[in-house]
């Protein structure tokens, strides 16, 4: 394990003004949001569609430190021949891979999942690394509901965790630590707070115990929100309040970053949370974005799978990221949101 790169690529990708691009959507994903936009997925859209994000040249290089790949997409190449790979390295991003394969139910514990893909990773990643990905992503998915999550639930998926974030960095590449409490019910923030804050504390506990150097890690968690069934939802600024107190509470200040993720938040919602959390500085950790829809929903839609809507899809592109870039800054505004767009 290479310490020093492991640092470095952490940092950089949690650099100022800059955030990651979740690009890993799952065939299956993906196939429901081209669904949306009247796209048949097959392997040709979903290259056009994400080499258009990556010739996306000034949102690329300004904006973006990292994207994540999905295992088709780190293998396919450009039109023109060119690996997406190294598109994303001209542009001065670093490539990433999803390595999970994805949440099915945990035996015993109706409504709770675990997330798999520990068998054979230790060679994955060899295979991912002469790819060109310097970091990684697993995602552990924890549900509030009647009941749940349950101690054995939350406690099999920090165990995972763990074990993929120790796998990882034995490969020299960094592991991106996902733990999403989700906003699908209608819990309150203050329930949000109390999952989030037993998972954080038990992920940390499996971190330190299966020696991950956090030093070499990014945190990717939920911010503190009510569920969008919620009757009450929050202000960006009750948000933040709560969010920063949760992970002062909860975060080594070793962690390089963390990279919200957004849940489901609209793409605005997310920014303005972003934004009022990093407006309550100075932080311990650098404060960014890992959004998948929310930076790909309005680039989606202008696209439609035709070639003569790619510019105006990596015009919404770039203004989204934009927009996240400054509130990565804590200096997002609405009214630069309007006269932007």
């Amino acid at each position: 394990m290479n310490e020093d790169q492991l640092a470095r690529t952490a940092q950089a990708l949690v650099a100022r003004g800059k955030g990651i691009l979740a690009a890993d959507e799952s065939s299956t994903t993906i196939k429901r949001r081209f669904d949306v936009i009247g796209v048949e997925s097959t392997p040709d859209s979903r290259r056009d569609y994400r080499e258009l994000l990556f010739r996306s040249t000034a949102a690329m290089q300004r904006h973006i430190s990292g994207v994540i790949l999905y295992d088709e997409t780190i293998r396919q190449k450009a039109a023109d021949g060119t690996p997406l790979v190294t598109l994303i390295e001209q542009s001065g991003a670093i490539p990433g891979i999803k390595v999970d394969t994805g949440a099915k139910p945990l035996p015993g514990f109706p409504g709770e999942t675990i997330t798999e893909g520990l068998d054979g990773l230790a060679a994955r990643l060899k295979d991912y690394y002469a790819l060109g990905a310097r970091f990684a992503k697993w995602r552990a998915v924890i549900d509030i509901g009647a009941g749940i999550p349950t101690p054995a639930a939350i406690k099999a998926n920090a165990q995972a965790l763990a074990r993929y974030a120790a796998h990882c960095q034995a490969a020299d590449i960094v592991p991106i630590v996902e733990p999403e409490v989700l906003m699908d019910g209608d819990h309150s923030l203050a329930r949000c707070y109390e999952v989030t804050e037993q998972v954080l504390r038990t992920v940390f506990a499996a971190l330190y115990e299966m020696r991950v150097f956090l030093e070499g890690i990014v945190l990717k968690p939920n911010m503190a929100i009510p569920g969008m069934k919620a009757p009450k939802q929050a202000s960006p600024e009750e948000v933040a309040a709560a969010s920063l107190r949760l992970f002062k509470t909860c975060v080594p200040v070793a962690v390089p970053g963390i990279a919200f993720l957004s849940g489901g938040q609209s793409d605005i919602t997310a920014t303005a949370n972003l934004d009022a959390i990093n407006r309550l500085g100075p932080l311990p950790w650098a404060i960014t974005f890992s959004y998948g829809r929310a930076l790909q929903a309005e680039p989606q839609k202008a696209w439609a799978g035709k070639p003569g809507n790619v510019a105006a899809a990596q015009l919404a592109f770039s203004h989204r990221a934009r927009m996240n870039g400054l509130a990565a800054m804590g200096q997002w505004s609405e009214t630069l949101e309007k006269a932007a767009a």
